[in-house]
């Protein structure tokens, strides 16, 4: 096998492990994320969540849970250290099992947009940071959506495609 191969598949493990560890780190801290008795989540803030709903979870949490929910969204930025480049390797991995030029380009543009998605990530995590401080949300409720929408639709077409395509025997 060619040595860029080895190199991706080095990167890949590598991040796969701080994409795997961080997750569990993550995991651990949402059970504690309470408000007035109820549970709430990451994946509600991000998508499920209406505006009001997301203003009334973050302005009633009680220092403790604001605290948590702070380290989660800072271990999250260690997480897309591991995930995104994790994406990228993978589909980089990918381009070297196939031989259709179309394919090889569209993993390889799928790689590059890990930094979009990073991006992305980073600026989801910065507007929740923001809004924990200071739980008013104007109209960049709908630029968050939106961006939390194309991280996770780049993330998983990537994933989707590379994961399948990685482990076929090279033709």
């Amino acid at each position: 096998m060619n040595s860029g191969y080895k190199n991706l598949q080095k990167l890949f493990i590598y991040c796969l492990g701080l994409f795997i560890g961080t997750a569990f780190c993550m995991k651990w801290m949402e059970s504690d994320f309470i408000q007035n008795g109820s549970v709430f989540t990451i994946i509600g803030l991000e998508i499920s969540y209406p505006r009001e709903k997301v203003i009334s979870i973050l302005s009633g949490l009680d220092e403790q849970v604001k605290t948590i929910l702070r380290y989660h969204l800072f271990f999250d930025f260690a997480f897309m250290a591991g995930v995104y480049p994790c994406i990228a390797a993978l589909c980089m991995m990918a381009r070297y099992k196939v031989s259709n030029h179309i394919l090889k380009n569209v993993l390889l543009v799928f790689a590059l947009l890990q930094i979009v998605a990073w991006g992305c990530d980073i600026y989801e995590n910065l507007c929740l940071l923001k809004w924990i401080k200071n739980p008013s949300i104007g109209n960049e409720f709908t630029i968050f959506h939106v961006v939390v929408a194309a991280k996770w639709i780049i993330a998983l077409c990537a994933a989707l495609l590379a994961i399948p395509v990685a482990m076929r025997r090279r033709i």
